[in-house]
């Protein structure tokens, strides 16, 4: 009979690429998991690895095993909830990942619905990077999480997760009020809401030609590694430029006072540009977009704790995006 926990490992190994990536992730050895790999394979009487110089790949029966694993993980989590749905009355912890924005403008109101239903349960939120949710789910660090993805940096499929649509938010390129010569004609004043139910672009600005007035400007933009980041970058780039980074920093709020300050430009999400405007800040809406979801592991969609969070979730989004919610 196959071990579970081995199995898991294997659909890391596949997911992560390397042994030691495996162990990182999960708390364990590299010898540990090397040697659990060892068992597994003969468990099922024939080799599932080779290596490769130094390291590992999967043989096609291990990928294979794989794909059972996915499935049989999946049902596990079925069986999960289903057992707490007859348990009844939420208790315990519900691990949550999500990122700045989403933390501050929508997340509290959800917990304070989510404790006034279910007293019983602990929601735990953890600000995690939607680029480093996926493998925290499978570790299972995390039972449930917000990502997104813009135009330019869609998410690609996850194999062991699902998501569910919960709104989609205007993208603002956000420069200093003195302006840009070149500049497009749109502009909407910081901490003001986007237009309701229109279509992102509305403002009917041009997109590339806004973009390509900052060309020479500096810009400010999210570290390395994120999706904010590549959304900058790789939106510049389909404009015919490479932005010259200056300051690279994670929080919208910080950005525009960078932007406030003369010390460039930036894209940024609806959200980030809530609050008292700043008439030093000028904001052009772009064509662009940012679609937040909800993820899960596969089969835990129906786990009641999980299915709570979404449904607290979806009624604290704010009303201005309510109306362009993802999906519909």
């Amino acid at each position: 009979m196959l071990d579970v926990r081995r199995l898991r490992l294997l659909r890391e190994l596949a997911r992560r690429g390397t042994i030691a990536a495996v162990a990182e992730a999960l708390s364990f050895s590299p010898s540990a998991v090397s040697q659990q790999l060892a068992v597994l394979e003969r468990e099922a009487g024939l080799p599932l690895l080779e290596r490769t110089g130094r390291g590992v790949r999967l043989t096609p029966a291990g990928r294979h095993l794989v794909g059972h694993a996915e499935a049989v993980l999946e049902r596990l989590e079925q069986a999960d909830a289903d057992l707490a749905e007859a348990r009844g009355g939420l208790a315990g912890a519900l691990r949550i990942g999500a990122f700045p924005t989403a933390t501050r403008a929508i997340v509290p109101a959800a917990l304070t619905a989510l404790a006034r239903r279910h007293p019983g349960l602990e929601p735990m939120v953890s600000e995690t990077d939607p680029a480093a949710v996926a493998h925290a789910l499978r570790a299972g660090d995390l039972d449930v999480a917000l990502v997104h993805e813009y135009d330019f940096v869609p998410a690609e499929p996850e194999p062991g997760l699902a998501t569910e649509p919960l709104y989609v938010e205007a993208m603002y390129l956000a420069a200093p009020a003195a302006g840009t010569p070149g500049e497009a004609p749109a502009e909407t004043p910081a901490g003001a809401p986007a237009p309701p139910g229109g279509p992102a672009g509305s403002g009917g600005a041009d997109q590339g030609a806004v973009l390509r007035g900052h060309a020479r400007a500096p810009w400010i933009t999210a570290t390395p590694g994120t999706l904010c980041h590549a959304m900058t970058v790789r939106a510049c780039q389909a404009a015919g430029f490479t932005p010259r980074v200056r300051h690279q920093v994670d929080e919208f709020a910080t950005v525009l006072a960078l932007v406030a300050a003369g010390q460039g430009v930036a894209v940024v999400p609806q959200l980030g540009v809530t609050g008292p405007a700043d008439p030093a800040v000028r904001l052009t809406r772009l064509l662009m977009e940012r679609r937040t979801k909800l993820a899960f592991r596969s089969g835990a969609g129906a786990h009641p704790a999980v299915a709570a969070f979404g449904t607290a979730l979806r009624a604290a989004v704010p009303p201005d995006l309510a109306g362009s919610r993802a999906g519909t």
